[in-house]
């Protein structure tokens, strides 16, 4: 059993391996489970099937999807031909937390997906807050109407626990601060 502090460091590697190493997972995000294994000990000699296993049970934001002897980052991913099928989600407000700079310019173009292939959003004002702190000092929660965003063809998907995914959200559907 892994204590904690190194069940998040492996955790974070394991996300840096699924969501942006190049090569490494197939256009659905799968990689095998003895792959990531063999990834994974160039940084941790120690690293067993069991830990990866453990990581992936323990995760309480949904991070991970399991299937028979692959695995996959639910959400997140850089690698440009990552397109991981996602079932669609039909919530009406969703969060989006930023800094107060990001905010301005989210309100006058709308939130981009940046370097990722999709914009986050969740369910949980808690997480919103979270993912902002780490933004900055100064930080929005900004609300969004699902709704609006299915008005103009922008579907939205379900990726984690809370995490919500969709490709643009235009500033008009940008509705209020929370």
């Amino acid at each position: 059993m892994l204590d904690d502090k190194t069940r998040v460091k492996l955790s974070k590697k394991m996300t840096y391996l699924l969501r942006h190493k190049e090569g490494f997972v197939d256009p659905e995000g799968w990689a095998s489970l003895d792959s990531l294994v063999r990834e994974l000990r160039k940084f941790f000699p120690w690293v067993s099937k069991e830990h990866v296993l453990e990581v992936i049970s323990k995760d309480d934001k949904g991070r991970y999807e399991l299937r028979g002897d692959k695995v996959r980052a639910r959400y997140g991913h850089t690698v440009k031909y990552v397109r991981p099928t996602l079932e669609e989600s039909y919530e009406t407000l969703l969060y989006h937390g930023t800094s107060c700079e990001a905010a301005r310019a989210i309100l006058k173009e709308g939130i981009k997906p940046m370097k990722r292939n999709f914009v986050h959003l969740t369910t949980s004002l808690e997480e919103a807050i979270e993912n902002a702190r780490r933004k900055g000092k100064c930080i929005k929660v900004l609300i969004v109407d699902g709704e609006c965003l299915r008005k103009r063809g922008i579907k939205i998907y379900k990726a984690g626990k809370h995490v919500r995914v969709c490709s643009y959200v235009p500033p008009e559907c940008v509705v209020g601060e929370a």
